[in-house]
């Protein structure tokens, strides 16, 4: 009888409530938007990269190394020579090594010098390995495997031309050592997709006529001629290591940390991205507080609707007292009104995110490398729902009391 009644007095202020679920809808879509951002980029970000047990580079801050060597956000300060990374590869404790150089770039993407081994030793999204889609993984020396943001971006297919950029955000290009794709990888959701890949020898390549930055003018060496060359690198940006035994990880990484021909940094991938969560967990923080108090604001809003609708309802309690409600059903019934608006609202907030979500995934995916998966409520989000509905309850008690302290001759006075 009460929820009917409920139902009745929300239908009869159908303008006023679904104004005031709107708000609750699109709060509760924003707290919940928040959370489902932070877990996915979390999840995204420990998912770019399984089954490396170190990463090797220049000395600088553990999460640089991480951003740079695996992320490609940012640029190392300096490299580490040939001759380190091929004295930390003849150790025992090591199982297998890849080398990455990085640099230069094509469009803005990044392109990342490495070995055949690179396609078999990454490993993301615990442990899947790379596969090509289209073509097959560079074979000649100015082959290029790109990723699947570069060939949907660009519009590149196997067998188009390619022609690498020198740095990250300059206008000379490498003309005269064109790269032809050879291969497109499937979509992997990690900076991979956004990533053109070559092999060591071809960074080496591109470079010959280079000094300093810059190319020697007047010279230009014959592709026929680079490719009887020695093209060994002097030196590269970072390695992935994988060890022969868990208990071995940090004796190598203390090893290489002390090392003495050259400062170098060893780090766990799992611990360099808790130090990243460390530094971003204040904004973290800020952005839940901050949606946390949308949620309040749009409560608070609600309770001073049904407060400014108590003085237009005041000959409708008067009518339910004198056909004789008792004063605690006046109090229940706009407690009701109150749940039920928060629980539609709630409701509408969370199918209001999950078709955001769909629509928004493979657009957050494209332009910033984040997966951020459409899965069922997880327990910690049906608690917000819960929680919004009992503080809808909650704050509208106030005007509630006051209802259920109104007089059957207050409620019956017409006032001129």
């Amino acid at each position: 009888m009460i929820l009917r009644l409920a139902l009745g007095s929300l239908l009869a202020r159908a303008l006023t409530v679904a104004m005031t679920v709107l708000a609750i809808a699109l709060s509760v879509m924003l707290f919940l938007g928040v959370e489902k951002v932070r877990t996915g980029a979390k999840a995204s970000f420990a998912d770019t990269i399984s089954g490396t047990d170190l990463i090797v580079g220049a000395r600088t801050g553990s999460v640089q190394l991480l951003l740079y060597s695996v992320f490609r956000i940012g640029a190392a300060t300096n490299n580490m020579t040939w001759e380190s990374y091929q004295d930390i590869a003849a150790r025992d404790a090591v199982d297998w090594i890849v080398p990455i150089s990085l640099g230069d770039s094509h469009r803005q993407f990044r392109v990342m010098g490495t070995t055949a081994a690179f396609f078999e030793r990454y490993k993301y999204r615990s442990g899947q390995s790379l596969s090509v889609r289209d073509g097959e993984v560079m074979d000649d020396l100015f082959d290029a495997t790109i990723g699947a943001d570069v060939a949907e971006t660009l519009g590149y297919g196997v067998g188009d031309p390619i022609v690498v950029a020198h740095g990250l955000a300059s206008f000379s290009e490498h003309e005269d050592q064109p790269f032809r794709i050879s291969g497109i990888l499937e979509k992997t959701g990690t900076p991979i997709d956004r990533t053109v890949i070559v092999s060591l020898e071809a960074i080496e390549a591109i470079h010959v006529d280079w000094r300093s930055g810059a190319q020697i003018p007047g010279q230009s060496t014959p592709v026929d001629v680079i490719r009887h060359m020695e093209l060994q690198p002097a030196a590269i940006t970072a390695a992935l290591v994988g060890v022969k035994g868990r208990l071995q990880v940090f004796g190598l990484q203390r090893a290489i940390n002390d090392y003495g021909e050259e400062p170098l940094l060893a780090i766990l991938p799992g611990v360099a991205l808790q130090e990243l969560w460390q530094i971003v967990g204040i904004a973290e923080t800020a952005l839940i507080a901050v949606s946390a108090m949308v949620i309040v604001t749009a409560l608070i809003g609600m309770m001073a609707t049904i407060f400014s609708s108590l003085n237009e309802r005041r000959r409708e309690m008067a009518i339910f007292r004198a056909m004789g409600a008792r004063p605690r059903v006046i109090f229940a019934l706009l407690v009701l009104e109150a749940a039920v608006i928060a629980a539609i609202g709630a409701l509408l907030g969370l199918i209001l995110l999950y078709l955001g979500l769909y629509v928004a995934q493979p657009l957050i995916d494209s332009a910033f490398g984040l997966w951020i998966p459409v899965d069922p409520p997880t327990l910690r989000e049906v608690w917000v729902l819960v929680g919004v509905i009992l503080a809808g309850a909650i704050v509208s008690m106030v005007p509630a009391v006051r209802a259920y302290r109104m007089s059957l001759a207050d409620g019956m006075i017409v006032r001129i």
